[in-house]
């Protein structure tokens, strides 16, 4: 009687099992499959550490364990370099296969060239989609060359194939193995215990397909309309997407099948998450530098305290100092907040962006290296797109426009609780009595502006100027 076939299936940021390209790929050719994760140490104490970000990932890795044990199966998990891990189940399992879906970063493609190469003849490492929505290799110019700009880029894309979206399979037949257990974040080194953040979503494929339904339900139709204002929910779908618990073709296809202005607003937005992976594919250096060559020349300034001040959101600008605060309580930050307080690090303290960008990878559970490190070049004016002088955000009037009646701000700043909307973008323009009257004494309840903002707006065009 002959042996029945196996594959391996090796999870990285694919955590589900609905439409999961590499999955269904195996169970078709196969007949029992190993689920594998292996977590590597250089990535979990590596260059973008993040405690958030490791603990929703092994929250992740036990709802993925629960489904596939909904199917028979289980999730076998490893603690090591990938090279040898991946080889050793593959070895153990008699597994001639092992699928899984590509990825952009330099980190992720220098590890799939290490780990075909450690399977020899022995495997075959068999890369496909999953992680973004096109096939980001194949979307090229009409001389052959990669886009810069992402309106092009974008329409180029609109016009690609797609895929179709795989079943969820009803049964997975698994081998014997050892399926090894998923670890706290204490047993891989981590010295704090996981901090208790605050408007955590549920992690897991189960969860994510829930927010899909009561995003589709309630907040897609009015998405174009709200998604920069502060106080307002967004999807919240970015920490489910980078760990691929949902799959951005399913959401790409709910909002086409949802149609409208805002579905369609919505789907654009999906469309620069495959921007900035097409980005870091095709220009890997962006990773550590500057897109832009003449940028990487920029003199940024090494202050110290004014950085501090930034991170701990105490700049005396509210909206910058909420959104810091709600960075680090949340391990999330709202898109347009993310903007804001990109443009003050980088233009109002001349601060490099690659500070900033770090920072944002500590904390984010949803930190993606393409859209973090696109997001911060784009506002720095050192990446695509470049409109260096325009995106000098004004933090107060950028709170007026999309704090209006001061929601976000106080409940992140409620040292100015009792400050009424009309004075909360400029509090230090209220006088003395009126800082008395509402509880708020610059210099004692509230910082004062660490900066002035027209100054320092007119100093950083200055020097971008004298590189363009």
């Amino acid at each position: 009687m002959a042996v029945p076939s196996t594959a391996v299936v090796w999870f990285r940021r694919d955590l589900r099992v609905h439409d999961h390209p590499p999955l269904a790929a195996a169970l078709g050719e196969h007949e029992r499959v190993v689920a594998l994760y292996v977590l590597d140490p250089k990535l979990l104490h590596g260059r973008f550490a993040s405690l958030n970000r490791t603990a929703y990932l092994l929250d992740c890795l036990r709802a993925l364990d629960g489904e596939l044990r909904d199917r028979g199966a289980r999730l076998v998990v490893r603690l090591g370099d990938p090279r040898m891990e991946v080889a050793s189940v593959a070895e153990a399992v008699g597994a001639k296969r092992v699928y899984a879906a590509g990825d952009v970063s330099p980190f992720a493609r220098s590890r799939d060239r290490a780990v075909a190469d450690a399977l020899g003849d022995r495997a075959e490492l068999m890369l496909g989609p999953g992680v973004f929505i096109a096939r980001l290799g194949s979307i090229r110019k009409g001389d052959g060359g990669a886009y810069a700009i992402y309106s092009p880029f974008r329409r180029a894309w609109e016009e690609q194939p797609r895929r179709a979206v795989e079943d969820t399979p009803a049964e997975i037949a698994m081998p014997r193995i050892a399926a090894g257990s998923i670890p706290t974040p204490a047993d891989l080194g981590f010295d704090a215990p996981a901090p208790k953040l605050q408007d955590r979503p549920e992690p897991g494929e189960a969860a994510a397909l829930r927010a899909v339904e009561a995003f589709v339900a309630d907040g897609l139709g009015d998405y174009g309309s709200h998604r920069n204002l502060l106080a307002e929910r967004t999807s919240r779908m970015s920490q489910y997407l980078h760990f691929g618990c949902v799959s951005p073709r399913v959401l790409e296809e709910r909002a086409i099948a949802h149609g409208g202005k805002s579905a369609e607003t919505y789907r654009r937005e999906l469309a620069w998450r495959d921007f900035y992976g097409y980005i870091l594919l095709h220009h890997p250096e962006v990773a550590r530098r500057e897109y832009r060559p003449k940028m990487r020349n920029m003199r940024w300034s090494d202050d110290a305290e004014a950085f501090a001040a930034w991170k701990e959101g105490r700049t005396g600008f509210p909206v910058v100092d909420a959104a810091m605060r709600q960075l680090v309580s949340c391990g999330w930050m709202h898109n347009r907040a993310r903007m804001i307080v990109a443009s003050f690090l980088t233009k109002d303290l001349h601060v490099d962006w690659r500070l900033g960008e770090a920072f944002f990878m500590e904390h984010l559970i949803d930190g993606d290296m393409g859209s973090n490190n696109g997001g911060w070049q784009w506002v720095a004016g050192t990446g695509t797109d470049p409109h260096e002088y325009t995106r000098v955000f004004n933090p107060s009037l950028q709170q007026e426009k999309f704090d209006p009646d001061g929601r976000y701000v106080k409940r992140w700043v409620p040292e100015l609780a009792g400050v009424p909307a009309a004075r909360l973008s400029r509090p230090w323009e209220m006088p003395d009595a009126e800082q008395e009257a509402y509880g708020c004494v610059l210099g004692r309840d509230y910082p004062q502006p660490i900066v002035d903002h027209a100054i320092e707006r007119r100093r950083a065009i200055d020097e971008y100027r004298a590189l363009t």
